[in-house]
């Protein structure tokens, strides 16, 4: 059986965007009950309640008790309208239900053993194509969601509706095409073994001192390596004359004396 969830609301005469206003005055939000041949029963619910259920996950895979004038109705959230600017409920649309009643529903898509995946190890990125997916069942054998397993997987493989097992009774809404639920894509840069290996051994040799370190400064005693410049304030070496360089004794204006 289906867990459900009890909620308490009280009756409302009057339908309306006039009577809706009136009721969110009062500080309640409206909804309507509809459904299984019966007639609409409008009802005005406590809007911390519906927060609070609203902001869990599977709002409209769940079942609701509602409670009116101490007679409860089994539903299913169907449609909800938010405040504009708060993103608040502001009107709750609700289905009446039955255990037989087969409905359409979008269930969310749940993802498992990340961890486990070598394609995100390595840096790919899981490319999510379908956050819900829509499905025929019954009230009684309901998804709260679809678990996908992406142990395994690697970079450019792919995951299938075909490859899930889905409770018995449930099936796609789309059941012409084998569409994919999410893939695992490679990032931007993606270094191949060969130069990831290769970028390990150049660490491994820089750690051992095997390396020069850019701007070392050479022991005292040591040649300085080739194109190096001279130190500041440094002879130059024997015979080398720099180009351009001033004569070692300049004739004073107007000759010898």
């Amino acid at each position: 059986m289906v867990e459900t969830t009890k909620i308490a609301a009280l009756p409302r005469q009057r339908a309306g965007k006039g009577a809706a206003r009136a009721v969110r005055r009062e500080g309640r939000v409206p909804g309507v009950i509809y459904g299984d041949k019966a007639p609409p029963t409008l009802v005005a619910l406590d809007p911390k309640e519906i927060e609070r259920e609203f902001a869990k996950p599977g709002f409209f895979t769940r079942l609701f008790d509602i409670s009116v004038d101490g007679a409860s109705t089994r539903a299913l959230a169907r449609d909800v309208q938010l405040h504009p600017v708060s993103d608040r409920p502001e009107h709750v649309d609700f289905m009446r239900v039955n255990e037989g009643t087969r409905i359409r529903v979008g269930v969310p898509v749940r993802f498992l053993n990340q961890d486990k995946s070598p394609g995100l190890k390595r840096g790919g990125v899981l490319n999510v194509v379908r956050h819900t997916i829509d499905v025929y069942c019954n009230i009684a054998n309901m998804p709260k969601a679809i678990e996908v397993d992406l142990e395994g997987l690697d970079i450019g493989d792919s995951v299938h509706i075909s490859a899930i097992k889905l409770p018995e009774g449930v099936r796609p809404t789309i059941a012409t095409r084998d569409f994919t639920i999410a893939a695992v894509a490679a990032p931007s840069v993606l270094k191949t073994p060969e130069e990831e290996a290769a970028e390990a051994a150049a660490k491994a040799a820089a750690a051992e001192g095997a390396v020069p370190v850019e701007g070392a400064v050479p022991a005292e005693g040591a040649a300085p390596a080739a194109g190096a410049a001279p130190a500041a304030g440094a002879a130059p070496a024997a015979g080398g004359d720099k180009k351009g360089a001033a004569p070692a004794a300049a004739d004073k204006k107007g000759g010898k004396k």
